[in-house]
């Protein structure tokens, strides 16, 4: 075989399954056949490139879940990782997408059956990732909703802030998280993993990432209005809850984005009907 029985895709496809998928692939072979030896043989060459890849990958990771790098070890991470890298390669250059579905290949390892909170950890420190990485935009302002009367109110529908997320754990990941990156052995022992559930909102703030713990009825108004409903059906979600003291707080917090939309609100002509 040579480098001209292989299309420009097929080519792209041995090169990708090469640098991703190991050595003993028969795309190792395919590939190597388009790589000039140089003074350096065209397999041994690919070898090059792919502990650059598969490194430059695992670093990556590295960098998105220290604290479960720090509960399962760092030898047993990295070897998860280049296992979750053959199973699911990245399908963008920014690097800061790659690891969504790390949290659930955790899942599925039978060496972690028994410490499930790691896999909480893993979805908390995703978040985390996606908060980080949010893009910037103007939060809502509270004062553009002071001209809305009852009805508008309720029927206001508002966008979370990108830098803002909802996430539920059965385990208390959050303390397990801080107290990790922390390194803070005794606030680690004084966890209880089971102490469970626990709904947080997780945001971007300048000193870094904030969470913040929900109760249940929080939660529920949480998840309705993250969800696009209308202020008046999320505030029925738990008519327990302080509804109107949390919204207060989300928007004194920056929680919700600025759109066209709540924007136009504030124009609406609430006159009299006949």
């Amino acid at each position: 075989m040579n480098m001209h029985t292989l299309s420009l895709a097929e080519l792209q496809e041995a090169m990708r399954r090469s640098l991703l998928e190991g050595a003993n692939d028969g795309a190792h072979g395919s590939a190597a056949i388009a790589v000039l030896a140089d003074g350096l043989d065209p397999q041994t060459r690919l070898n090059v490139y792919r502990n650059t890849a598969v490194g430059v990958l695992i670093n990556a990771l590295r960098l998105a879940f220290p604290a479960v790098q720090r509960l399962v070890g760092a030898d047993f991470f990295e070897g998860t990782v280049r296992l979750f890298v053959r199973a699911a390669p990245p399908r963008s250059a920014w690097l800061d997408e790659y690891g969504a579905e790390f949290p659930a290949f955790l899942a599925q390892m039978p060496q972690l059956s028994s410490v499930p909170y790691v896999i909480d950890v893993a979805q908390l420190e995703w978040v985390v990732n996606g908060v980080l990485h949010a893009p910037d935009v103007a939060p809502l302002d509270p004062a553009s909703l002071a001209g809305l009367d009852e009805n508008a109110l309720g029927l206001l529908r508002v966008s979370p802030h990108p830098a803002t997320r909802l996430l539920r754990c059965d385990a208390p990941a959050d303390a397990i998280w801080r107290a990790v990156l922390h390194q803070d052995d005794a606030a680690l022992r004084a966890i209880e993993p089971e102490d469970g559930p626990v709904h947080l909102l997780v945001q971007r703030v300048a000193e870094g990432v904030d969470t913040l713990r929900l109760s249940a009825g929080e939660w529920r108004i949480s998840k309705a209005l993250f969800a696009g409903e209308a202020l008046g059906a999320a505030l029925a979600c738990a008519s327990e809850a302080d509804g109107f003291a949390l919204i207060g707080a989300y928007l004194a917090r920056g929680c919700f984005a600025r759109t066209p939309q709540a924007a136009s609100c504030t124009r609406i002509d609430h006159g009299s009907s006949t």
